[in-house]
């Protein structure tokens, strides 16, 4: 009894003596709102620059809209719906964009890979192969437009070193003077633009792949191109899926490269769908029409990129998305 009532004393001295231990309800109200503040920011920040332009833009496509006064706008319903289905432009618009994109993806995501495996050994020249192949990525698109406008005009460096100086042609080409041939100078600006952002991407999942992975496989008899089948390939698909999610999203979104090399011409035969959306907002000032085109576009990209989402998987089958 006496060590009962000994303990209970000193319980009760223990509790009297430390009041501070017990927290105030203020006190744990600011300390669990302490991350919502440091999200604000950024939540702020993303209602601001994407869901409100999003909203808005959904908001026009359903207006003839008077960008003057907006009170004057008038209700269209689906009707820019309707005509965007049925617009022939929109159409081969949508099928240049298609065309950008597979041409383009395809060779980013092939050659950074074999770039990365190259730059995967250190070596003292691996820093400067890195940043002269990395250099294009953060050139200025529209330098680098007009760079290509250059080199692919008439009398530009192309024609000048086929024609006059190696005389492989009888005259000069009009390279931005036909669909398919601006086509293909847009796509080569592309494809030599973005693969230093694929190889860096590549380059990081490498540097991921356990070593002891690769060296079982090579103690098991497997050559150099049954590891990079089995070993390297497995290991980095994430960073596949990452790459072919962004190069096809940024593929459906060209729009700088195209305007300022070919601007949708010849009579539009090389528009894209930024490209014809912003000759009618800005050309015939239909900005209703232009975000409806808009929105068509993120509603088909959107739907792409889980497309994409769902159908590559990891190795043991479980979903990315």
């Amino acid at each position: 009894m006496a060590l009962t009532s000994t303990a209970g004393r000193a319980t009760e001295t223990s509790s009297v003596a430390r009041p501070g231990r017990v927290s105030s309800p203020r006190r744990r109200r600011r300390f669990t709102l302490t991350p919502y503040l440091f999200l604000l920011p950024g939540v702020v920040i993303f209602v601001v620059a994407i869901i409100w332009p999003a909203v808005s833009a959904f908001q026009m496509s359903l207006y003839h809209w008077n960008v003057f006064n907006a009170q004057l706008s008038q209700w269209s319903g689906i009707d820019n719906y309707l005509t965007a289905f049925k617009d022939p432009h929109f159409w081969q618009s949508l099928a240049n964009s298609a065309i950008y994109m597979v041409a383009t993806v395809i060779p980013q995501m092939v050659i950074g890979l074999f770039i990365a495996l190259l730059l995967k050994k250190k070596s003292p020249v691996q820093p400067l192969f890195r940043v002269l192949f990395y250099l294009p990525v953060v050139t200025s698109w529209v330098v680098v437009s007009l760079l290509f406008k250059f080199l692919f005009d008439d009398s530009g460096l192309i024609n000048f070193t086929l024609h006059d100086f190696l005389h492989l042609m009888n005259s000069d080409v009009s390279w931005l003077a036909d669909r398919w041939s601006a086509l293909v100078v847009i796509c080569l600006l592309g494809i030599w633009k973005g693969i230093g952002w694929s190889m860096m991407i590549y380059l990081a999942a490498l540097q991921g792949v356990p070593e002891s992975l690769e060296e079982a496989a090579e103690m098991d008899g497997a050559n150099r191109w049954q590891r990079f089948r089995a070993v390297t390939i497995p290991a980095i698909n994430p960073a596949t899926v990452f790459i072919s999610v962004m190069l096809v999203i940024g593929g459906l979104n060209v729009f700088t490269s195209v305007q300022l090399i070919t601007g949708g011409g010849p009579v539009g035969q090389t528009d894209v769908v930024l490209t014809y959306m912003y000759t009618q907002a800005f050309n015939f000032s239909d900005f209703g029409y232009a975000s409806t085109l808009a929105v068509i576009l993120a509603v088909f990209v959107f739907i792409l990129a889980m497309l994409q989402l769902r159908i590559l998987r990891t190795r043991d089958g479980e979903e990315l998305a």
